[in-house]
């Protein structure tokens, strides 16, 4: 009784102390700390047990294994239950299946399965969902498949294992299929079912039909309010993750968890919807004293991408448990901002506090010294990493090192490092260093940039503008005309420049010296009511002096 409620420690002092027991008590006590999540505990009593084990015991304690990842204490207890004849029974069969399958032994599953001299329905959800969880779609469609061939019919758990298993673009068609069957049995109202549907279409891209099949579930969780949500971010719905979002509050059904939290506050980020951000975090103040840290984490990322420096930096000063996440959050919201200072302090900081930098820290504190123009500081980590810290530079790093060096006009450093670098001959980094050298007039270098460009890209109209515009704050005219004619025998134009506007819900596209377009008379007349206003202000001010 006390085990079932949940009260170890009341069962364990009741065991301790009863005059005599028995393989019954024994099992009742392992079983429940099993079950109550003290798997370590629940192995250890079975170490003691001074009777042979049931099969009961078998599978208790092999569900323990199986919680904590012990896959070398499982095989042992799978060769306990062959020495004692345990292993026929089909709790027990089903209980090595799930283990062997949650510390990914695919083939021993498949060889106890193999084996089993009796398979019922909870063996072939056990594969079923093991193997779909493992990433084996194939294998556990295959098993469901076999499964309703022998006559079995299908629960709400073989479904949940079977959906889970099409969660991939490649099984679209099935899966929307095995939909239909659930809502035939009317499976989909069940919350473990339902949730599984949701995160289906979610991978599909499908979220209309994610958000139906959550308003089709009766009986929601906490688990299938975080799946919509976590769907509508997955789809790029972020507007309407935070309107689910602002329902569940309503309801009061259920109170948001730390992942609600995580995930909401990392829609108002994308977006940058302070407001709802405000509001995120006041309701999280409400109602979770101690947040987890990655809430922390999603607090500072909102605030930091919403242009909130002041506030995140705040709450990361006021975060005693950082980790590195944290410290990356923190420090690409400075680089991004403009705070390339600021970004290097902390970066050291963070190295003063034993929290060993990753190629994200890098990637924020490259990007600070692009912003704030600390060419040798960037040179320092961008020579560290590989020296000091063992991370080799992505292309991202690089192409933000080369891009410092460019804005400096130190062209000879980036021409060595590019000599060095499997990315040196990277269309972006090409055009980033001839802009640069465009700022800095630097014709020599532009030209064999934009040989070296051209060659990557012949049938691209930028290095030929850019290298054009170069001769021309040179004055060298003649270079100029030769490099439209290159581009006129080529037979490339230089698209022409364009703005777009929104009004009223409608994008409006403006081209330079085009002057066809669809609303071109009323365009006209709102710019000569305008030039008439500019007039009249003016000849006031005018009789004002």
């Amino acid at each position: 009784m006390y085990a079932k409620c949940g009260k170890l420690g009341c069962a364990r002092r009741v065991f301790d102390k009863m005059p005599e027991t028995n393989i019954v008590s024994w099992s009742a006590m392992i079983s429940g700390y099993e079950q109550g999540g003290e798997c370590l505990m629940a192995l250890e009593l079975f170490a003691q047990l001074p009777f042979v084990p049931t099969d009961y015991v078998f599978a208790s304690a092999i569900s323990a294994c199986a919680d904590v990842g012990l896959v070398m204490c499982g095989r042992q207890l799978h060769g306990q239950s062959l020495k004692f004849g345990r292993d026929a029974f089909s709790h027990v069969s089903n209980s090595l299946i799930s283990m062997y399958l949650k510390c990914g032994c695919h083939d021993d599953a498949l060889s106890v399965y193999s084996g089993a001299s009796e398979c019922n329905l909870v063996t072939y959800n056990a594969l079923i969902k093991g193997f779909a969880e493992n990433q084996k779609p194939v294998i556990a469609l295959d098993l469901f498949k076999h499964m309703c061939q022998l006559g079995l019919v299908p629960d709400q758990f073989s479904f949940m294992g079977v959906l889970c298993a099409c969660s991939n673009a490649d099984f679209m068609v099935l899966g929307v299929s095995l939909h239909c069957q659930a809502i035939k049995l009317s499976f989909e109202a069940a919350s473990s079912v339902g949730n599984v549907i949701v995160m289906m279409y979610s991978d599909f891209k499908m979220i209309e039909e994610a958000v139906k099949a959550f308003y089709s579930v009766i009986q929601k969780d906490i688990i299938s309010w975080n799946s919509v949500i976590s769907a509508c971010s997955h789809c790029e719905d972020h507007i309407r993750g935070l309107q689910i979002f602002t329902e569940m509050v309503r309801e009061r059904s259920f109170c948001p968890d730390n992942y609600t939290f995580a995930s909401v506050l990392a829609a108002c980020a994308v977006v940058a919807l302070i407001r709802h951000g405000k509001e995120v975090h006041g309701h999280l103040v409400r109602t979770t004293p101690c947040p987890d840290i990655k809430v922390v984490n999603a607090l500072v990322n909102m605030y930091a991408k919403c242009g909130c420096i002041n506030e995140a930096s705040i709450i990361f000063n006021s975060v005693n448990n950082r980790n590195l996440v944290t410290w990356n959050t923190m420090i690409a919201g400075l680089a991004n901002h403009g705070y390339g200072e600021k970004a290097h302090s902390l970066f050291e900081a963070m190295n003063d506090s034993g929290v060993k930098p990753d190629a994200f820290t890098f990637m924020g504190v490259l990007i600070a010294c692009n912003h704030a123009g600390l060419v040798k500081e960037g040179q320092d980590y961008f020579n560290s990493m590989e020296n000091s810290f063992g991370i080799t530079p992505e292309l991202e790093h690089f192409s933000c090192f080369i891009d410092l060096l460019g804005r400096a006009g130190k062209f000879n450093d980036a021409e060595y490092y590019m000599s060095k670098s499997p990315f040196g001959q990277d269309p972006v980094i090409l055009g980033s260093l001839l802009s640069a050298s465009l700022v800095h007039r630097n014709v020599e270098f532009g030209l064999r940039t934009a040989t070296k460009l051209l060659n990557l890209w012949p049938r691209t109209t930028s290095p030929y503008v850019l290298l054009s515009k170069c001769f021309a704050l040179c004055g060298l005219w003649d270079s100029v005309a030769a490099v439209r004619k290159m581009m006129k025998n080529n037979g490339l134009k230089k698209e022409p420049g364009h703005s777009l506007i929104e009004v009223n819900g409608v994008v409006e596209r403006f081209t330079m010296g085009e002057y066809v377009h669809s609303r071109s008379e009323e365009v006209g007349d709102m710019l000569e009511l305008l030039r008439e206003a500019f007039t009249e202000v003016a000849e006031q001010f005018n009789a004002y002096l």
